[in-house]
């Protein structure tokens, strides 16, 4: 055989030896390759069951996404008790700042147990009349037989870190002259009875929801309730004392730390982000739509304080600008899933310039103390978001939720409901805590003596001081 030949003969030879031993490795391989893919196709089926399936029997037609989303907000809300502790320390004084956190603290706290046992009861229960629920004491619905329904744990989670929202923006306005006892027993009733009630008139199908109000997440159902609960237990209460002169103008009493006001104002920006798009009750797409437009209104709000009181007194002042971005949130919080962006805006900026004029009206011509501008971010926006609804609401946001506004084709009907909507819970709210911050001055239990006042209540409520100065130094 010639030398070429062999050549050929011995590359043949290799080369079938070589796809001898390779086809098997190969095919082995090609078995593997196909094995991991319908492994990964199984597990990618298997998460997709896990986000997906309904649970029958344990929480109806919620997913698991509904769950984590619904979970998730109700984290954010929670971490506003945060916010409003720092924003009511930073504008009051060093010495009453123990008192603040720890009201903050009593507040949730006494708060969650009294919604739990009754609160929620009241709020989302069987519906009587259309005014009071009268079941789910104990969240006692949650368990039937051997069944679990957990989507009631979800639901009571966002819900009762929603009523302790409303207790704490009491304090703020009663800040620095208020019994600890006072306030303990106050906070049980806002959120055992007064905030719950109201509630179910509009968020449980009751007689406000069957006129047509619409109150997304809360501007009047929480905001303007704890807004007027705080203006009627400032008034009772009195001013602070010193803050007005004998010809009762009002004196500036500057908080102790613009820093902690700040930091309080970002987190319960933050926190709105699980307020009003986790209002959503659920996984739906629209929570991005809504935090757009929460977002925008804050900014909105921010800015329109900031420039309008920069006219008006000639300085860009950060307490009102801290308010005026709070104010935009508030306002917000009814319509923010029914109207545009640039509505949202529209709202925020209004929101801003409303927060500047009613502070000093508040305070100037009212005679009112509220440390920390409570009833006009909470109150006087909370009233203006909720009407907001009726000239702003445009389709195709609002379908389904409610009426066009007057702005944009919808008549003057969605309005007079957000109108007939803001008085019923205005009138509830301010009689119910008239009476009880009228018992409880009456009993004595309102408001600390003279002494306890000039000392701070750090001392006098609590024995303790936020701040402790080495003398030696």
């Amino acid at each position: 055989m010639r030398p070429l030949h062999l050549l050929a003969a011995a590359l043949l030879t290799v080369s079938l030896a070589g796809l001898i031993g390779f086809a098997p490795s190969a095919l082995a391989d090609h078995h593997e390759t196909m094995d991991a893919a319908v492994e990964a196709e199984e597990t990618a089926e298997a998460a997709s069951l896990i986000t997906t399936t309904e649970y029958q029997g344990d929480g109806g037609d919620h997913s698991f996404n509904d769950y984590l989303w619904m979970m998730i907000a109700g984290f954010l809300v929670f971490f506003m008790q945060a916010g409003f502790a720092m924003v009511e320390a930073g504008f009051t004084r060093a010495k009453n700042a123990c008192n603040i956190i720890m009201k903050n603290l009593v507040d949730f706290s006494a708060g969650t147990i009294m919604y739990w046992a009754v609160g929620f009861a009241f709020m989302y229960g069987a519906s009587k009349g259309g005014f009071i629920g009268t079941s789910n004491f104990f969240l006692s619905d949650a368990v039937q037989g051997e069944n679990i329904d957990s989507w009631i744990y979800a639901e009571w989670f966002f819900q009762a870190v929603f009523a302790a929202t409303a207790a704490t923006i009491v304090s703020g306005a009663m800040a620095e002259r208020t019994n600890f006892r006072g306030y303990l027993l106050y906070t049980v009733f806002i959120t055992a009875l007064i905030y719950p009630i109201q509630g179910h008139w509009t968020w449980n199908g009751g007689f406000l929801a069957e006129l047509g109000f619409h109150d997304y997440a809360g501007s009047t159902v929480v905001h303007s309730v704890g807004g007027w609960a705080a203006l009627m237990g400032a008034i009772i209460l009195g001013p602070r004392r010193g803050k007005f002169d004998k010809e009762g103008k009002p004196r500036v009493i500057p908080g102790h730390s613009i820093v902690l006001a700040s930091l309080g104002v970002f987190i319960l920006w933050l926190g709105w982000f699980g307020f009003n798009p986790g209002s959503t009750l659920g996984a739906d797409v629209s929570f991005a739509r809504i935090a757009v437009t929460t977002n925008l209104a804050a900014a909105a709000g921010a800015l329109a304080a900031m420039f309008f009181a920069w006219v008006k007194v000639g300085k860009p002042d950060i307490g009102l600008t801290l308010n005026g971005a709070l104010s935009g949130l508030v306002a917000i919080t009814a319509p923010c899933a029914v109207v545009s962006p640039l509505s949202a805006v529209i709202i925020g900026l209004i929101a801003g310039v409303l927060c500047v004029l009613f502070v000093q009206i508040v305070e100037s011509v009212f005679k009112v103390d509220d440390p920390v501008g409570a009833f006009t971010v909470h109150g006087v926006n909370g009233v203006w978001g909720t009407l907001a609804v009726g000239l702003f609401a445009q389709d195709p946001y609002a379908k389904g939720l409610c009426e066009a506004g007057l702005f944009f084709g919808g008549g003057a009907g969605q309005l007079w409901a957000q109108v007939i909507g803001v008085a019923a819970v205005a009138a509830w709210t301010l009689i119910t805590s008239g009476i009880l911050f009228g018992v409880l001055k009456a009993a004595g239990v309102l408001r600390v003596s003279e002494e306890e006042e000039y000392s701070g209540l750090d001392i006098g409520e609590h024995g303790a001081s936020a701040y402790h100065l080495d003398e030696r130094m």
